[in-house]
């Protein structure tokens, strides 16, 4: 079976209101907030609110984010996560199906 290379891909999306602040609610927990800074050894870590649609790999998105997103994949003070798909859920986040959330590294 032969690869199919992926030109285009169409990340944007949009959120409804009640979803956003449903899903933002979860990705902001303290609970969830201090698992992740146990998987990273961080102190400390915020929400930046940016929410991104994970892209297929091509030349032009190598790391499979799109390319606005790649200086914080590269900085040691961010981190990417990909949204729980129970947070999705429950947050009533059908389309698009996959999210990633940026966090911020606080010292």
């Amino acid at each position: 079976m032969p690869l199919k290379i992926v030109e285009n891909f169409d990340s944007s999306f949009t959120l409804e209101p009640q979803c956003q602040e449903a899903l933002f609610a979860l990705l902001t927990g303290e609970v969830f907030l201090r698992q992740v800074c146990e998987g990273l050894q961080w102190q400390k870590v915020e929400f930046t609110e940016l929410l991104f649609q994970p892209v297929p790999y091509s030349l032009i998105t190598p790391k499979g984010m799109p390319a606005d997103f790649e200086p914080y994949h590269e900085s040691k003070d961010y981190t990417i996560i990909n949204v729980p798909p129970n947070f999705m859920f429950n947050a009533k986040v059908f389309k698009p199906s996959r999210l990633c959330a940026v966090y911020q590294k606080i010292v």
